[in-house]
């Protein structure tokens, strides 16, 4: 009898423990702090008048916030809030040249499928749209030598995709691990001196994300 009521206890307290980690429900938000690394897959044109050359984009490391609203128990929309910055330098005949510096600011929104709402360990992934805007663009040595007056980027429009999972710490709170692929190109335009022209880059980066959540 002593034993029957320790397992009613026992069974009692694991159902408790399993509603108290259950996971959002329609109309809940979700907010995310990551660390985030964003490692671009990149490639480009030529640069102008330099037979062979190209350019590419070095990877950053910096912080993320990001928001999800929960549509139903399995449907999320995501926003991804971060910028990073990134050194442009010469490939090919222009190996290591310092060409730029630019930063990036790239707005995420992802419509996602939860697949298991209700479990400790929630995986998920998702599809979407993405905006990037290049700011604070700077020339770098190779440029100034080249007598070059300016470099602009123009702005991205691109789709990513997205898969991921929380991991329940409580009621409230979980952790996250996340990984996106960002379609993200731009056009660089060289102002003036022996440069002087256009650089298409193919930036695409995956974005992996490790960080905390809460539901509210």
């Amino acid at each position: 009898m002593i034993i029957k009521k320790k397992l009613a206890t026992l069974s009692a307290a694991i159902l408790c423990s399993t509603f108290m980690m259950q996971s959002a429900l329609a109309g809940d938000w979700l907010v995310r702090g990551r660390i985030i690394n964003v490692n671009p897959d990149d490639s480009s044109t030529q640069v102008p008048a330099v037979a062979n050359s190209g350019v590419s984009v070095n990877s950053d490391t910096t912080l993320e916030l990001d928001f999800t609203y929960m549509v139903s128990s399995n449907i999320g929309l995501e926003l991804i809030l971060a910028t990073t910055k990134h050194d442009v330098t010469g490939t090919g005949t222009l190996a290591g040249a310092d060409v730029s510096s630019v930063r990036v600011l790239p707005p995420t929104l992802t419509l996602q499928y939860h697949f298991a709402p209700k479990a400790t360990i929630r995986p998920y992934v998702g599809v979407g749209l993405n905006y990037t805007i290049f700011y604070d663009g700077g020339m770098g040595a190779a440029l100034k030598a080249n007598n070059a007056t300016d470099i602009d980027y123009d702005s991205s429009f691109g789709l990513a995709a997205q898969a991921g999972f929380d991991v329940d710490l409580n009621k409230d709170w979980f952790m996250n691990l996340d990984v996106k692929y960002i379609k993200i190109d731009t056009t660089a335009t060289i102002t003036g001196g022996a440069l002087a022209g256009t650089v298409d880059v193919d930036i695409n980066p995956w974005v992996i994300g490790v960080g905390v959540g809460k539901r509210f």
